[in-house]
Order: structure tokens, then sequence, then C-alpha cells
């Protein structure tokens, strides 16, 4: 096997499975020696692949200098940045930074040229500034839970001013200017509720799991919804 092959294969390799990767693994997938196995790794890294590990504990390819850098068209380009700067109009501080870290990463992989219309885009975001809800909950915990799938147990101050403690499943969280809300199948209730997150004085994580139900809930919702709303349309007079 020629020896650029062979180190594509091992690169595959590296990619492909469960990490970290024995070097006996490696081996048998490349159809090499051990001994063979570990010139190559070094080969590789002389080269400029990030491969952590050692013999005997496993290795991980944590950067591969054979993927091609990133490219998007211009239009692209202004959308990304579109999108990261609309967050800190209608997200909260976490979530502005984390996107804004993120689209830095992602620009320090474009090309020189894509990289100068980033840091030009045209395209602006803009709203006048509106007076927003305090949120005092931890919204780490919540969006924990969303992505795992698991309940949390909440107390809610509704619009009149009245106290309930309740378990929820939550299925996915609304931005807009004005205030963040939560949609979720109340345990209490037995059916879906929307909650304005601001309105929740407490939060804790429950422990009724829902998974892999979330997606059919959501889809459940959205249907539930969808008929509402038609259901109001048709019963709107017509226009004069």
């Amino acid at each position: 096997m020629a020896r650029s092959d062979r180190l594509m294969r091992l690169l595959e390799a590296l990619r492909r499975l469960p990490k970290p990767v024995t070097a006996a693994r490696l081996a048998a997938e490349t159809e090499i020696s051990l001994r063979q196995l570990y010139r190559d790794i070094a080969t590789l890294r002389a080269g400029g692949a990030l491969i952590d590990g050692a013999a005997g504990y496993g290795y991980t390819l944590t950067e591969d200098p054979t993927l091609p850098p990133q490219s998007f068209s211009r239009l692209e380009i202004e959308a990304l940045m579109l999108g990261v700067a609309s967050l800190g109009d209608f997200g909260d501080a976490a979530l502005a930074v984390a996107g804004r870290n993120a689209l830095a990463r992602i620009v320090a992989t474009l090309p020189d040229r894509q990289a100068r219309q980033a840091a030009h885009a045209t395209i602006r975001s803009w709203r006048p500034p509106e007076p927003r809800a305090a949120i005092s909950i931890d919204l780490d915990l919540l969006r924990e839970a969303c992505w795992d799938e698991v309940s949390v147990g909440i107390t809610y101050r509704d619009a009149r001013d009245r106290t309930t403690e309740r378990e929820i499943l939550p299925l996915g969280m609304s931005y807009s200017p004005r205030t963040l809300m939560l949609v979720a199948w109340c345990q209490l209730r037995d059916s879906y509720r929307t909650f304005e997150v601001p309105r929740i004085i407490t939060l804790s994580r429950g422990g009724t799991s829902f998974r892999p139900r979330r997606v059919q809930l959501l889809r459940d919702y959205v249907t539930l919804r969808t008929a509402e709303w038609k259901r109001k349309e048709q019963a709107a007079p017509p226009p004069a």
C-alpha cells in the first residue's frame, strides 16, 4: 500500500472510530503492524495533525489539517453576522456571548477575503430599546432540562398574581423583544401550557424523563395550535 494511502486510511479511522481509539484497533483497521502505526502517527503529527494520546491510552484526532477551511457565500456571511447580532436584541446575555464566541471561531477558519467581508458586513440589526421583564431563575438549568428531556419543578405566578407549584416537561423556549416564553407539558393540568419565564419564581430539576417523547410532543403542540389559528381565521368576519 502506498504511504499516502496508508496515512489517509489512518486519518479516516481516527475520524470514524469511537474515541479514544487504541493503537491495536487502529492497526487492525489499517492493516499494518503496531510498529508501523506508531511511525505513521508521528508522521501525521509532523504534518500538522493534532492527535492527543499515546500508546497504551488510545488516540483522539482533535485537529485535522486535511479538512478544507470553512467557505460561505457573501450573503451567507451577512446572514450569520445578522443572526448573531440579533441575539443581543432577543436573547439573554449568556446566549449572546455564546453566539459571538461561535461566530469568532467560524470567522477564524474563513479565507482572508471572506474574513474581511465578515468584518465589514453591510446588514445590521437595530431595534429601539424596549423594557424587558427581569428573569430571576437559572436559565442554564432550564436549557439543560430541555436538552436532557427531563422535567422541572417550578413555582409560577400568573397574570392574576396567583401562585402555583407544578412539575412540567419543558419542550422549548421562544424569545420575543419583550419576554421569554416556555412551551411545556404541565403535569398538574395534564395539557400544554405556555409560561412567561420572568413569572417563574423558583426552578429545580425534576426526576421525570420524557425522552424520547419531546419531538412528538412538540409536533402535537404545533398541530394543535395550527388548528386553533385556522378556526379563528375562519370565524373572523370578512374584511370590509
